[in-house]
């Protein structure tokens, strides 16, 4: 390389040189041949570590897109394996980038670029880790748990080092996410004390986590974390100051209750319930999440000695005659059942395979402005597919009116919803109320007054569907479907259907929702005065 030319010619010139000078001035030549030298040395040192460190990289990725490609959708339904594939492409790829231009690598520079358009980004990887944390609070998993892979309904664990759990509580923490920083940072320290190997320093976690903990309002645990930064670090510019503030703020909160200052006691590590977790916007949150754990599902006996299991033709539809549907009752009232087969493997193949092009971030519509937009509460990619693309659609819709004994026809296209890590859709109606009126009115066909939800993949845990207002928890199950009415005859909505798409804990849920409109139906389910299912 040039710089290596470059140093081999110093070095003759300083020979060439010696024998032109006197004494005094070849000896200076000497020692600056050694510092030369030297200076050569640490080139190549510096060389073989860049390229140890590439070297390094490549065996190690090596390991990972081995295991990897050997199965894609299994490695990805792991969520830490969907998180750190993140975090590699957005983060550490660009180190590595970083790395190689010390000493500019044309071929290797050009292929980044070409590949670089396709790699997720800062938000990508953001949104991966807090994808974890929604995982963490719905299935109250600590993050010891989640840093050593021990998940439910997983054979194989993944796990989270020193940096990734700083880097965790670091996205939490810029996100004002105290309650989830301090359970990240928490676990970067609990591993760093046990000895693991870690870029990041201690200083750098006790100063996140002291924080952190001091915004959670445990002024005794933030002076005692506050401390052992000090000790490690004392010339840090904010530990001081800080620990000087918390001793304030204490001593002024215990004497106005009267109480002298006492030093606060060693205190135990942090665990997942140390601390509350913060209210947000969803009130029935911890219904919610309950169910999706298999929590408060009022499944008695008494109800289930209600529900059958029949064959199921479609008043006489030639179409199921001679292979009617095997339809079960899933819940009483409101009434949901579940179809077997809805679904065979080949046409599940067939519309994945038509959806995945067009697989972007599903939106849901704004109730003031009618206008579609992402939200936090749902977190898939979703793709619509006309009838008139494949015979496969067509089928579908087909099938779909010959089991309800609705029309299709004024109903919304078949859209194909894909939940990866993380993935959910928090409690919802999927019909319009009042406080909405024109939610669909662009479409002309009335409001929603029929789902019907096909499963197209087993999930390993988690992605239930589940209805916090009666306590019904409905699992995925590959092939079948679900159906239920979202309007009582009489037009009016029937509020009990408000339902939530739980996070995939591991695995990858698709579904294909079919939304049957009221237009069309006047005659196939006539209207009523009263509210009855």
């Amino acid at each position: 390389t040039f710089p290596c030319m470059l140093m081999t010619l110093y070095l003759l010139m300083a020979l060439f040189f010696s024998f032109h000078f006197p004494l005094g001035q070849m000896t200076d030549l000497i020692y600056t041949e050694k510092e030369l030298v030297q200076s050569l040395k640490e080139y190549i040192q510096a060389e073989e570590s860049k390229l140890a460190a590439v070297k390094s990289w490549a065996n190690k990725l090596d390991v990972l897109t081995l295991a990897s490609t050997s199965d894609p959708e299994v490695y990805l339904a792991h969520p830490v394996n969907a998180y750190k594939l993140m975090k590699r492409l957005n983060t550490e790829w660009s180190e590595l980038e970083s790395l190689v231009l010390q000493d500019p690598s044309d071929g290797f520079i050009s292929n980044m670029t070409v590949h670089r358009q396709y790699f997720p980004d800062e938000e990508d990887e953001k949104g991966a880790a807090k994808a974890l944390m929604r995982l963490q609070d719905t299935y109250k998993l600590d993050s010891e748990s989640f840093s050593k892979g021990k998940l439910p309904g997983v054979h194989h664990n993944a796990i989270l080092t020193v940096d990734d759990c700083y880097d965790m509580g670091k996205t939490a923490y810029n996100e004002a996410d105290y309650y989830h920083a301090v359970l990240w940072m928490q676990q970067a320290l609990r591993q760093m004390d046990a000895g693991e190997e870690h870029v990041v320093s201690k200083a750098d976690v006790l100063d996140y986590l002291s924080y952190s903990v001091y915004q959670m309002g445990d002024l005794p645990r933030a002076i005692e974390l506050t401390r052992r930064l000090v000790a490690i670090d004392s010339s840090h510019q904010r530990a001081g100051g800080n620990l000087r503030y918390f001793e304030k703020l204490l001593s002024k909160q215990l004497k106005e209750l009267n109480q002298e200052v006492q030093e606060p006691a060693t205190e135990e590590p942090i665990q997942l319930g140390t601390y509350k977790r913060p209210k947000d916007y969803l009130p029935e949150r911890e219904i919610y999440e309950g169910l999706c754990r298999g929590e408060g599902v009022k499944m008695t006996s008494a109800r289930r000695s209600r529900l059958y299991c029949r064959y199921h033709d479609g008043n006489r539809n030639p179409r199921l005659l001679l292979q009617p549907m095997k339809e079960e009752d899933e819940w009483d009232s409101p009434h949901i059942v579940r179809y077997l087969n809805a679904l065979s493997d080949s046409e599940i193949e067939k519309i994945k395979e038509l959806a995945k092009p067009r697989l972007a971030r599903a939106t849901v519509r704004d109730p003031k402005t009618g206008i579609l937009t992402t939200a936090n509460y749902r977190v898939s990619k979703s793709a619509w597919l006309e009838g008139e693309e494949d015979p496969v659609i067509e089928r579908v819709n087909q099938r779909i009116e010959d089991i309800t004994g609705l029309t299709t026809q004024t109903a919304e296209l078949l859209q194909i919803a894909n939940y990866g890590v993380g993935g959910q859709y928090e409690p919802h109606f999927d019909f319009s109320r009042k406080d909405e009126p024109d939610a669909f009115k662009t479409l002309g066909t009335g409001n929603r007054v029929a789902t019907f939800l096909n499963y197209m993949s087993d999930v390993e845990a988690g992605g239930a569907t589940v209805f916090p207002d009666f306590g019904a928890a409905i699992y995925p199950k590959k092939g079948t479907a679900v159906f239920w009415y979202n309007l009582f005859r009489s037009g009016e909505g029937d509020y009990r259907t408000r339902h939530a798409a739980c996070p995939v804990l591991v695995g990858c849920k698709w579904v294909s929702n079919k939304w049957i409109h009221e237009r069309g139906q006047e005659f196939r389910r006539p209207c009523g005065l009263t509210e009855v299912d």
